[in-house]
Formats: C-alpha cells, structure tokens, sequence
C-alpha cells in the first residue's frame, strides 16, 4: 500500500511539475522593437503607451504577450502609423517603419518644460501624445507650442497617479511643470 501511495504521490508531483513548465511556455512574452525615423515616436501597443522608440538613439525593446497586436506610432511632427503584427513567444518582432513628416508650425511659441521621476512617463496635450517627460526636461528641451490654454496630462509608466491640469503658455515664455515623486 505504501508503494502504491508513494509512486501516486510521485506522479501527481511530476504532473504538477510539468503542468507549470507549460504555464510557463505558455505565458513567455515575445519582444517587440521599433526601429523609426524619429527615436522620439512613442509606441502605443492596443491602444496602451508602453514608451519610445528609442532613447538617445538606442532602439528599445518592450515585452509583449504572443499574438496579434496593433502598433501606432506617434510624433506630434509626423503622420500616425498603425499597423497590425503578429508576435511569437520568444522572439522579437521588428518593426521598421519611416514616418511622414507633417508641415512645421509656425510661431511664435511658448515652451513647456516638464520634470520629474518617471523620465518616460507620456506627455500629451489636449489629449495628444507629444512625447515622454525626459524629452522636455531641461534648459536646452521644451515642447513648443502656440500661445493659448491647454489640458496637460502626464501619464507616467510606472506606478504613480497621473497629473492633469491646466496651462497656459504664453508666446516667448517658459512654463516648467514639476511632477511629484511618487
């Protein structure tokens, strides 16, 4: 009887065994990276900001369940591009894509300087995407923008509470928003 339990319990634990190794096959992320015109595109994947494309011209990669899946990519200087891939656990899925350049603006601007922990966390302004914190961080970096009032969100990568408000900017002035440590 005593064998019997045993070999049992050595099957259930070897099954058990096996029945995690598959989970964990199962649930391995594949990577994806973006290779763009601009390193300052920020990689939206089903419709969540996961980063940019590059930072200081050092493409990224970021982990992504296997399966289907749309990219958009975003710079407030060039054409959205969206398209549809398909990534395999394990692997990394190349996405090349040059983006098109949009007309560039017209001043006189005001200048959005932003600081804060979370250096990716995403800029957008009146509710688009302009970039991620660290690209508008110090003296020599800002978002210009026309004169005028904006909504300002900050949405940051890591946990931390997303900072919403108000500005105004006026032409050839500096507004600094300073997002607080977590």
């Amino acid at each position: 009887m005593q064998t019997d339990s045993a070999l049992i319990r050595l099957a259930t634990a070897g099954l058990l065994a096996l029945a995690a190794v598959n989970v964990a096959l199962g649930q391995q992320s594949g990577y994806l990276k973006v290779v763009t015109t601009t390193g300052r595109a920020g990689v939206f994947i089903d419709d969540k900001y996961v980063g940019p494309s590059a930072n200081f011209r050092v493409t990224r990669s970021y982990p992504v369940s296997p399966g289907d899946h749309t990219v958009t990519l975003r710079d407030p200087r060039y054409e959205v591009f969206t398209t549809h891939i398909t990534v395999v656990a394990g692997k990394t899925f190349t996405l090349r894509q040059d983006l098109k350049p949009l007309p560039a603006p017209k001043g006189p601007f005001g200048l959005l300087r932003t600081e804060g922990p979370d250096k990716f966390a995403a800029v957008y302004i009146n509710g688009a995407y302009m970039g991620h914190l660290d690209e508008f961080s110090n003296s020599s970096q800002g978002l210009e923008l026309p004169p005028g009032q904006y909504n300002l969100k900050i949405e940051p990568l890591t946990a931390g509470a997303v900072l919403e408000q108000k500005i105004e900017l006026k032409a050839n002035e500096t507004v600094v928003v300073r997002v607080p440590a977590k």
